[in-house]
């Protein structure tokens, strides 16, 4: 008997996808995180081992796609569904057992793909600050001390921001990044001088920018108080970095009537509705969150 594995028989179900730092992925049924407030110590989200945690988490149904990026430019596609279920306490499936990923080679970003996607573009961020985009079958050749940080979808119409761990965040309009081949390396995006590039988003107007540093610092500021500027500058000032807060590690764009889940080195997880972190000017220090 040949077993055809029948989609229409795995219901859509709205879940969660977590990856952490050292490579275990799982699915949990997305009810599984409850809300709390800031400041909070956070539940225990996986079992990791001291030196673990996760790195990405994404919500989305049981039939879309998910698309994985690496460092190394390359990227996979696999269903939901085909993502291993597992509990909120196990850590998971090691990715190598579900990619056929190189040595080195790590996943730097997960996206879905539903049904209804309408996005035409990929933006690729690397972390020395170069910026492509493209579309159709993708790919993007680096250079050999970069990697990839960031994969974002677009369609023509959005901004680009950018941010470093020194304070700085650029903003600029998606069509100052002309539409690449596979295996172009980029053009530059922001001067990130002695930092590193942390991350890259897409923005509409009216969005605010959640920015949180590694000393569990964060706050939101609206986009419009980070003036356009063209690709290939340094930007302007994000944050006052001083010793209380740390370095930017994060960055997200945000609606402000969200749910923000921020996760520790080691592994602790916290939840807190977004309205609880002030919104404040873009040379703030923040609040404490966790």
């Amino acid at each position: 008997i040949d077993y055809i594995e029948d989609e229409s028989l795995i219901p859509v179900e709205d879940i969660v996808v977590t990856l952490t730092q050292k490579g275990y992925i799982k699915r949990m049924n997305s009810d599984n995180y409850k809300s709390q407030n800031r400041g909070g110590v956070g539940i225990k989200g996986m079992a990791t081992n001291e030196e673990d945690f996760v790195s990405s988490l994404i919500s989305l149904t049981t039939h879309d796609y998910v698309l994985f990026f690496t460092n190394k430019g390359k990227v996979y596609r696999i269903k939901g569904y085909e993502i291993p279920l597992f509990s909120r306490q196990s850590k998971g499936l090691p990715i190598v057992n579900l990619l056929p990923l190189e040595k080195e080679e790590v996943v730097t970003t997960m996206l879905k793909i539903d049904r209804e996607e309408n996005s035409k573009y990929i933006v690729f961020c690397t972390q020395n600050g170069l910026v492509k985009r493209k579309n159709g079958k993708i790919a993007i050749t680096l250079k050999d001390d970069d990697e990839l940080i960031a994969a974002r979808k677009t369609d023509e119409t959005k901004e680009v921001l950018i941010a470093s761990t020194n304070g700085r965040m650029i903003r600029f309009n998606e069509e100052e990044i002309r539409i690449m081949g596979r295996t172009a390396s980029g053009v530059k995006g922001i001067t990130v001088g002695d930092g590193k590039c942390v991350g890259c988003e897409i923005a509409d107007e009216g969005q605010q920018i959640l920015v949180v540093t590694e000393k569990g610092y964060g706050k939101r500021t609206n986009i419009d108080e980070y003036r356009m500027t063209h690709r290939g500058s340094k930007g302007v000032k994000a944050l006052n970095i001083t010793d209380k807060n740390g370095n930017i590690v994060s960055f997200k764009v945000v609606e402000g009537n969200e749910d923000l889940v921020i996760v520790t080195d080691n592994g602790i997880i916290i939840r807190l509705p977004l309205e609880q972190v002030s919104t404040t000017g873009r040379v703030a220090q923040g609040v404490k969150l966790i």
